[in-house]
């Protein structure tokens, strides 16, 4: 138990965990991805439950007719209209709703004020200008933007070590054909491909997750070349190779685990370079596809109506958290695996 206390992950998670901001900012990033990847039990316009004579529905796993609960019509029942809430609610009937009463294409037809209304009781942070609830908006907003960054992160970090491991291990020629291959790609106008693509294809986050990959590993290779180089010069490396250990073992049990350092920490800057860059796309129009929650549709929205200060503050509001939370991650991580600090 006393040799799995001084490894060095454990070490470097003691590390983490004294530098409070960074582990506390982690806790709390975890804390909301979790409650985002619920939007749908939190904000919502089905009620999670309904218990109508003496029968019970789940709206929020299944359709039904407003004829199920009184209705005129064979079409999906609107809850939060004022003749079905009052056929919910009387009569021993009764409706469980979400904390919000908003999903994230939820229009609201009755609001008393016209859209872009300001924040109220019915609508927590306001609505949009086309009506649509600015809470769940952003719920489901900040859930895409964090999962595309996370899948973003993983496809170009998994690309970048292996592409940095294979120039860094062998170098010579392999390392120089990279080194040109990487300088003629990496000087292609990626905004104009993605303009380009955004024209000939309809705009989904597949597409925008293959185009920003293909670019996004580039800046990590680097640091894993630099990492590689400098390893497989060490003792441990040539007392592989003279008993004859094959190369990929070599890289996967002794150079890569030695060459993560830079991986590990550059994880949360990514991810909140990756969460800027579809935020940007998505202000331009060349983002994700219409409908689709948004943070950059609801800056474009937040600039093109300056009166309605709410849109701009709570999505700018959103964003900042959310980077802040990410680099102080990134602050700890760097310190914790920083080979200079000293166990005090």
């Amino acid at each position: 138990m006393s040799s799995l206390n001084n490894s060095p992950s454990s070490r470097a998670w003691q590390r983490f965990k004294r530098n409070r901001l960074g582990f506390y900012s982690f806790v709390v990033f975890c804390v909301l991805v979790f409650l985002s990847l619920f939007a749908e039990v939190l904000s919502n316009d089905k009620p999670l439950l309904v218990h109508y004579k003496q029968s019970y529905y789940f709206p929020i796993l299944k359709d039904y007719p407003e004829t199920f609960f009184g209705g005129d019509f064979e079409t999906p029942t609107d809850y939060l209209d004022p003749l079905i809430q009052q056929k919910l609610s009387s009569d021993g009937n009764w409706a469980v709703f979400p904390i919000n009463h908003y999903g994230a294409q939820t229009l609201n037809y009755f609001a008393s004020t016209p859209n872009p209304s300001a924040p109220s009781g019915e609508n927590w942070l306001g609505t949009d200008d086309k009506g649509r609830d600015l809470l769940a908006q952003l719920l489901y907003g900040f859930r895409v933007s964090v999962l595309f960054a996370l899948a973003l992160t993983i496809v170009g970090t998994v690309l970048g070590v292996i592409t940095g491991a294979i120039q860094g291990f062998y170098g010579g020629k392999t390392d120089l054909a990279f080194q040109r291959f990487i300088e003629i790609w990496g000087a292609m106008p990626e905004l104009y491909l993605l303009i380009i693509f955004s024209a000939v294809f309809s705009p989904s986050l597949a597409l925008l997750l293959i185009l920003l990959s293909l670019f996004g590993w580039m800046g990590l290779s680097d640091y894993v070349r630099a990492e590689f180089l400098r390893n497989r010069q060490m003792d441990y490396v040539r007392s592989a190779r003279a008993l004859g250990v094959s190369n990929w073992q070599i890289i996967k049990r002794h150079v890569l685990p030695n060459s993560m350092t830079p991986v590990v920490t550059f994880l949360p800057f990514r991810m909140s370079g990756a969460i800027l860059a579809l935020t940007s796309l998505d202000f331009l129009g060349l983002g994700v596809p219409p409908g689709t929650p948004s943070l950059g549709e609801l800056l474009a929205q937040g600039k093109n109506n300056i009166d309605a200060w709410w849109i701009s503050l709570s999505t700018f509001g959103v964003l900042v958290i959310t980077l802040m939370l990410l680099t102080f991650m990134g602050d700890a991580l760097r310190d914790a695996l920083d080979p200079r600090k000293v166990e005090k």
